[in-house]
């Protein structure tokens, strides 16, 4: 874990608001000189805190109105046959984020998808005819009460 202090903080909480702000506008927000702000974001970056940056699109603006929750179990658990889901759910642009768990299934995988059908053709064409899956169950998103990227900064920070 890296050593962030309340500068860096702000910096950080000013970015996960706005990724596009200026340099001059992030060190306004942070209270510090452009140079400064300048120097400690190139910081941030080169130690991999800040990852990157993106554009949050509008799905449903674009048409994806589904989203499913899929576990899935392994038809039996090996690193070989691990590597081969891991190979997988990489390769399919429909799911957005994938788990490792403990309990019943093997892996939470969320996918993002325009209709039912779209769902059906992934659970049905991509993920059970795979050598790798035994089972697979599906749940579908009626209403998304909360979304966020954003990390609770305030509360788990340390001071340098």
């Amino acid at each position: 874990m890296i050593s962030v202090d309340t500068f860096d903080l702000k910096i950080l909480a000013a970015l996960q608001d706005d990724g596009r702000l200026t340099n001059q506008e992030l060190a306004d927000k942070a209270g510090l000189s452009a140079s400064q702000c300048s120097r400690r974001r190139m910081r941030l970056e080169e130690d991999k805190v800040i990852s990157g940056y993106h554009a949050d699109l509008a799905e449903d603006l674009l048409g994806f109105g589904v989203i499913a929750f899929i576990h899935v179990t392994l038809a039996t658990h090996s690193p070989n046959n691990a590597k081969r889901f891991h190979d997988l759910v990489r390769r399919v642009d429909e799911i957005q984020e994938a788990y490792s768990l403990t309990g019943d299934a093997d892996y939470l995988v969320k996918a993002m998808l325009r209709d039912l059908k779209g769902l059906s053709e992934l659970v049905n064409n991509v993920l059970m005819p795979h050598d790798s899956v035994a089972h697979v169950r599906s749940s579908i998103v009626l209403d998304r009460l909360k979304t966020s990227r954003k990390l609770p900064l305030k509360a788990t920070h340390r001071k340098s």
